[in-house]
């Protein structure tokens, strides 16, 4: 019963289980660490790029907008994907944020010049009752023309 206890809740396990862990989980991770060192030591510029990349120039000026960098100078040769990870979704934010105000810009705009149409009583009703009944005019002088013309 404790065994299915224990494993439908993993937050508990770890917290019965942690102590007797950690010290192997430590001494794995130092000896890790410990062949990540003899790999640099031996070839240091094999694994020096292997996480980073070149920017573009789109890259430069997001990296630029986005706050991480002053100036295009300043961004090094080769940036993280991390670095360049989180200036892109600062980027978005910093869109989606215009986008926000637009819209709004754009829904107080179509409110005022509304109300301007109502006061002056040019409803989308009364335009499309003129704009028919210039059609129906029309038609009606093509059909008496129709009519003259064949008689």
């Amino acid at each position: 019963m404790l065994g299915r206890l224990l494993g439908h809740s993993p937050g508990l396990w770890q917290w019965l289980a942690g102590p007797f862990l950690c010290s192997t989980r430590s001494a794995g991770s130092r000896a890790k660490n410990a062949q990540h060192m003899a790999l640099q030591t031996d070839d240091p510029g094999k694994e020096a790029f292997r996480n980073d990349r070149r920017p573009t120039n789109f890259d430069k000026k997001v990296l630029v907008w986005s706050g991480c960098f002053k100036k295009e100078e300043d961004i090094p040769r080769h940036i993280s994907y991390e670095v360049l990870d989180t200036a892109r979704n600062i980027a978005r934010i910093k869109v989606c944020y215009i986008m926000i105000a637009m819209t709004v810009l754009g829904w107080v705009t179509m409110i005022i010049t509304g109300k301007e149409a109502v006061k002056k009583d040019q409803t989308l009703l009364r335009v499309n009752a003129e704009k028919n009944a210039k059609w129906r005019a029309e038609v009606k002088k093509g059909q008496k023309a129709a009519v003259g013309k064949s008689q």
